[in-house]
């Protein structure tokens, strides 16, 4: 029997699994493996600076915590910062970034990402941010935790419970709505960049994360539903208009993978803990898993040595 029951292993269920399991807790988690969390399709950019344009200043200031907790934890993050670009006629776009962000210098884009020499003129540097790879970092504290005999399955709870299910959560948190998001896997041998490229436009910005051996992840929309089919048509398009314009090579690129991942989020967009009717929640991480997961697992380690330790 387990003191606790962790339901749910994406990101923010192992986050919560990991930091009990270093304070030396009984536990266990339970989820279903045929289920994908959310955080399967994230691109793992550890960017509170960059969030800053759309997002409160609770993600800042709490993001800013993320890369070493990761670092402690997990083998490849990369601290190479962020490179923010905008095509010539989107000028303004860049500007208008600038003027929402802090932590940042303008600088010749090619002068760290060589790939992209003649092509853009400027572009913003955040030179504090990292990256890692979500479903490496996943399988790594999974493994850890299994390696500390923490038993992952789909059966009964036997310990306290600690929602951590996302968007499966609404059953009991109706408040939640679901934000989806769409992305591609491409391989490509021929463009080779060390940090996540953000390249902004009025209709669809996105984000071109390196991944390991030629991949990149190419996201990722956000569309109010709670629709987790696969990726639209239009989508599509509009991802791959945008790789293209950010280097034509990309052309070439092979579509590895597409997927679809409905992000949980509560009206304010900011994540929560709560202890609700004697059971503990940790949810509503948005847009914003991997950067904000691990000072919420730490928020709620601090809500239950209150409530129970």
């Amino acid at each position: 029997m387990s003191r606790w029951s962790v339901l749910g292993s994406g990101v923010a269920g192992l986050c919560v699994a990991t930091l009990l399991a270093e304070h030396g807790e009984s536990i266990e988690v339970i989820s279903d493996d045929d289920c994908r969390p959310a955080s399967h399709w994230a691109g793992g950019m550890l960017a509170p600076w960059c969030e800053a344009e759309s997002a409160p200043a609770e993600v800042i200031a709490w993001g800013q915590h993320a890369a070493a907790w990761w670092a402690k934890r997990i083998d490849g993050v990369a601290h190479n910062g962020t490179l923010v670009i905008a095509p010539p006629r989107d000028s303004q776009e860049l500007i208008r970034f600038a003027s929402m962000t802090s932590g940042h210098q303008w600088i010749t884009p090619s002068e760290i990402e060589p790939a992209l020499e003649n092509r853009f003129a400027r572009g913003l540097f955040f030179a504090g941010e990292a990256h890692l790879d979500p479903r490496v970092a996943m399988q790594q504290l999974r493994h850890d935790l299994q390696q500390a005999d923490v038993k992952f399955h789909n059966g009964k709870p036997s310990g306290q419970i600690i929602d951590c299910r996302g968007i499966h959560a609404a059953d009991a948190q109706p408040e939640l709505r679901a934000v989806r998001g769409e992305m591609l896997i491409l391989h490509s041998d021929e463009v080779h960049l060390s940090r996540p490229v953000r390249l902004l436009h009025p209709r669809f910005p996105c984000y071109l994360v390196p991944r390991a051996s030629g991949r990149f992840m190419l996201g990722a929309t956000m569309v109010e539903s709670h629709d987790d089919s696969p990726i639209s048509a239009r989508a599509m398009m509009e991802l791959l208009s945008a790789a293209y314009t950010l280097h034509p090579a990309l052309a070439e690129a092979r579509v590895l993978e597409s997927g679809t991942g409905l992000r949980p989020a509560y009206r304010h967009n900011l994540p929560e803990v709560r202890y609700e009717q004697g059971i503990f929640s940790l949810n509503g991480l948005y847009r914003h898993g991997f950067l904000l997961a691990p000072i919420m697992a730490e928020k709620l380690l601090q809500l239950l040595t209150q409530e129970t330790m």
